[in-house]
């Protein structure tokens, strides 16, 4: 259901249930979250997500799974969904999401929870559980606004509405759009960072993510914490040195 392959520097995570437009049940959750633990234990630089065919990204959740169930059950459904999808805010390494189709419901919030979204022209993307009386529950409602603002993320949460990769990308939740396979854009788009230090990138990454969630004079501590963090490591030293003998780096990730 889910495969999970290295090459080179990348970890590649395939959802692999395409007669069923790849949706999410219980079980596929669970094999994604030990996929993401399996490759957090791998000497990689970026993770790519991507669901096989052409037609679907992730569908979203099995809904027959989703009937029938009490209310602990309910919640418990809920909480795996978030914690699974969560271990993505944390991996070791930026993560992309290879968006090749639809990414509806809980697809799209498994695309978000990614660091990066790459998206075929001909992709659509969506929340539309407000059409079957529900509403997001694997964190849709808290990530879309920090995506795309409290307005659009209202909008389409409310409506329900698919939109076109194009607007997506107009509005800043997709990243890029693919000119061609989406998973070679993917990790095209990879390249673009893969070649630093992880130390810097690591610090990076978690200085943006804190600017989310404080205001901002905290942040700014925190900002001021990590560069100054930054300043101490060997890749600091060496880029700063090959900048001065103006030769490209030679990062050893320390």
């Amino acid at each position: 259901m889910v495969k999970l392959v290295r090459e080179g520097a990348l970890a590649l995570m395939t959802l692999d249930r395409p007669e069923a437009l790849n949706a999410l049940s219980f079980a596929i959750i669970r094999e994604i979250g030990a996929a993401i633990d399996e490759a957090a234990g791998w000497d990689i630089r970026a993770l790519i997500i991507t669901g096989a065919g052409e037609k679907a990204f992730c569908a979203g959740a099995d809904i027959k799974e989703l009937m029938g169930r009490s209310l602990i059950e309910e919640r418990e459904g809920a909480e795996l969904g978030q914690r699974v999808f969560a271990k993505l805010d944390s991996f070791k390494v930026p993560s992309i999401a290879a968006i090749n189709g639809f990414a509806f419901g809980g697809g799209l919030e498994l695309a978000m929870a990614c660091t990066f979204r790459v998206a075929s022209p001909k992709a659509k993307l969506g929340l539309p559980e407000i059409k079957l009386g529900l509403i997001p529950g694997y964190g849709g409602t808290q990530r879309l606004p920090r995506l795309i603002g409290e307005g659009r993320a209202m909008e389409m949460v409310l409506t329900g509405r698919t939109i076109a990769a194009g607007e997506a990308h107009a509005m800043g939740l997709v990243n890029r759009l693919a000119e061609g396979d989406v998973v070679e854009a993917a990790k095209a788009f990879a390249a673009e960072f893969t070649g630093y230090g992880l130390p810097a990138l690591t610090l990076a990454r978690a200085a943006v993510q804190r600017a989310l969630n404080v205001p901002l004079h905290e942040g700014l501590r925190t900002e001021a914490d990590l560069s100054t963090l930054s300043y101490r490591t060997q890749d600091a030293t060496e880029g700063l040195s090959a900048f001065i003998e103006k030769r490209k780096p030679q990062f050893q990730d320390k």
